[in-house]
């Protein structure tokens, strides 16, 4: 990180602007903390009206924004995942900690370079601001992708590469000694002089681009309406050093900057396997169900197991990986390679004896609402949560640089009002996803599962999206109108009506 921000100080803009590029796959877990004391750049407006928009650092300005991409493998249709902004941004605001609380969000972009959701906004948004606009997020969130999307490819004419390399103007020596120049003031001079220096051809142009041994920024690229994108690749690392590319004449440009390291999940896999560890498209999963004393694998690698007694759980595994349900007992010897069993598994011989607990995580997010189904809707039973004899927690288990697995479960409410009694008015509401109450103070009332991979690393939680019952695990049922009248006939029983007046 200490690097990147070494290369951004030598940018040559005034003005810059980051897109931390998140991946909806993950998210929030390809975020990186404290990016905005990192990178020295402009605060977060809080929701003070007078709260300041720039902050000079150095004599330049540095905004920055947040880009959710790949939000196809969310949803289906772009009015789904319009839908999803409030829960994304409310899972953003909890992730950025006590900063997340009294600041605005309002730059926070959910976009899709496949389908093209939302890139032209962004495209439109760097041609104005012009300056520097940089994309920085780990590795394999989709930057690349969004680099070419947004580039405002063919927005002007062709430029000359004189245009392109700054220089210093150069003093004249006068001819009546060496010790004096002359420097032209001629208006129609200056006029004509670019805002970069001049260079006559290509060739020039790399010759005159030697980098010093102390500088971490490339030269730009020569401008062109087309220019050549950067590398499109599932592989970590592909984009090894900063790549510039220039437009409006020199006024802007789009940096696309190397990806920080995002986990070493794949370094455990095969490596036939590793290209399959990205979610590359949108998946329509099988739920599961754990009794007690099952656990669930995902591609013998990744264990969830209920540590909850007498509940039963209900899993469904939004990733690339074939998931089992088996006994705890035989998950147990398959994921640490001590058992032999017919379940594929995408480990590399030895990485049994790596695996390690990344946690226990509640399910402390009350979705009793959600989950009811017609018993609860208003244009059925119409009964009040309050009323049911039960309530169901769930959460979302994030596997980095994978995607996730929803985990819900169902307790008996007479066992949790022994507990502690549900406070309904401690509510986080956002329209389509998520809680209808928490509860506070005692944390042992939660249901509860333990996760186990590799070093016990790249797992996380977060505040579940139910994903399953929108219908985006194909789950939900679509309502269907009453069907139309059949009109075949209409008219000539309509005579024959008319007749028998």
């Amino acid at each position: 990180m200490q690097a990147i921000s070494d290369t951004m100080s030598e940018s040559p803009h005034k003005f810059n602007h980051i897109y931390h590029v998140l991946d909806a796959a993950d998210f929030p877990l390809s975020l990186i903390p404290n990016i905005h004391r990192l990178l020295s750049a402009t605060p977060q407006r809080s929701k003070n009206r007078r709260s300041k928009t720039d902050k000079f650092y150095k004599d330049k300005s540095t905004s920055l924004s947040f880009i959710i991409t790949r939000s196809d493998l969310l949803a289906p249709t772009k009015e789904k995942v319009d839908s999803l902004m409030p829960y994304l941004v409310q899972v953003l605001r909890e992730s950025l900690g006590q900063v997340g609380k009294d600041v605005r969000l309002g730059n926070v972009k959910c976009v899709s370079s496949k389908r093209g959701w939302w890139t032209k906004d962004i495209k439109e948004a760097i041609w104005n601001r012009s300056g520097g606009s940089w994309m920085v997020g780990k590795v394999n969130v989709g930057k690349s992708n969004l680099f070419e999307a947004v580039f405002p490819k063919g927005r002007s004419e062709e430029v000359k590469i004189s245009e392109l390399q700054p220089t210093t103007r150069k003093a004249r020596p006068k001819e009546g000694g060496p010790n004096s120049v002359q420097i032209s003031q001629s208006p129609a001079e200056e006029s004509e002089r670019p805002v970069f220096g001049h260079v006559d051809s290509e060739e020039a142009f790399e010759q005159n681009a030697v980098l010093s041994e102390s500088s971490l920024l490339p030269p730009a690229q020569p401008e062109t309406a087309f220019p050549v994108m950067p590398v499109i690749s599932s592989l970590p690392g592909t984009t090894a050093s900063p790549i510039r590319l220039p437009f409006r004449k020199g006024r802007g440009e789009l940096i696309d900057l190397p990806g920080l390291s995002r986990g070493n999940l794949s370094s455990y896999m095969r490596e036939e396997h590793q290209a399959a560890l990205v979610m590359c498209r949108r998946l329509k999963p099988e739920q599961h169900v754990l009794k007690p004393g099952q656990s669930l694998l995902l591609g013998g690698l990744i264990r969830i197991t209920p540590t909850t007694p007498d509940l039963t759980f209900l899993v469904c595994a939004f990733v690339p990986l074939r998931e089992h349900v088996t006994s705890t007992e035989k998950a147990i010897g398959i994921q640490t390679q001590q058992r032999e069993s017919g379940v594929p598994s995408i480990a590399i011989p030895g990485a049994g004896e790596r695996i390690a607990s990344a946690g226990k995580f509640r399910l402390k997010w009350d979705v009793t609402k959600r989950r009811a189904g017609p018993i609860t809707s208003p244009t059925a039973v119409g009964l009040k949560v309050e009323k049911l004899p039960y309530r169901v927690f769930s959460t979302d288990i994030l596997i980095e640089g994978c995607g996730w697995v929803e985990v819900a479960a169902q307790a008996r409410k007479k066992q949790l009002e022994q507990d502690i009694a549900l406070d309904p008015d401690n509510s986080i509401s956002d329209g389509d996803s998520c809680t209808e109450g928490i509860a506070r103070e005692r944390q042992d009332i939660y249901p509860e599962v333990e996760v186990f991979s590799p070093e016990g690393e790249g797992i996380g939680a977060r505040m579940p999206m139910n994903a399953w019952m929108m219908g985006i695990g194909g789950m939900a049922s679509s309502r269907r109108g009453r069907p139309r009248q059949s009109m075949k006939g209409a008219k000539k029983r309509e005579k024959l009506e008319r007749r028998a007046e």
